[in-house]
């Protein structure tokens, strides 16, 4: 029996209404409607023409939404094989042109990011929804995601995202940015920090 493609449709915007293919579960987490609707309502003014990097993006979803909602050009950053396959694929059904792709790790690639946003003077939203720290191989993420945001230079940074596991503690400060607000959706939690 075949397995069956698992997909989520973009919610509104220029691209409503198209479907999204999600990599398999075993090796990205496709973040619940509810977090997206929320993240969206609370930034939907601010991502017009905005430039929004997805690290750790699977298949695409929140940027592609971003691009959807106005977003003027989307960054995304993933390591894994297959879920890089499907993101090429679901950004061929909107604007290509809009999107970049760094393939690799994360960990690794934040440097070309940030050299690229220095160098076309750019901030840019960063929506950084790690892999959970349950999965195997993936003890010290958390900690590894505290680090590199903490790395950001803040001139390059308009807002940080981080989707977690709603049992993480996450301090207050991290590098140059301060903790703005969380909202909590059952496990999942979204935490925005800014520099004020």
């Amino acid at each position: 029996m075949k397995s069956k493609t698992i997909s989520k449709k973009i919610i509104t915007g220029k691209f409503k209404g198209k479907t999204l293919k999600l990599p398999s579960k075993d090796t990205t987490r496709s973040s619940k409607s509810i977090v997206l609707e929320s993240f969206f309502n609370t930034l939907q003014f601010d991502i017009v023409d905005a430039v929004f990097v997805e690290v750790f993006s699977g298949s695409g979803s929140i940027g592609l939404e971003a691009l959807s909602r106005g977003a003027k050009e989307i960054i995304f950053m993933e390591k894994d094989r297959d879920a890089i396959k499907i993101l090429r694929e679901n950004i061929s059904q909107t604007d290509e042109s809009a999107c970049e792709v760094f393939s690799g790790d994360s960990f690794t690639n934040i440097t070309a990011v940030v050299s690229r946003l220095k160098r076309n003077k750019e901030n840019a939203f960063f929506y950084v929804d790690p892999p959970f720290n349950i999965r195997e191989g993936m003890e010290d993420i958390y900690d590894k995601t505290i680090d590199l945001i903490a790395s950001l230079p803040k001139e390059c940074v308009k807002m940080i995202i981080i989707e977690h596991m709603s049992g993480l503690e996450i301090p207050e400060t991290l590098g140059e940015f301060q903790k703005k607000k969380s909202k909590k959706f059952g496990n999942t939690t979204l935490t925005y920090f800014q520099n004020e």
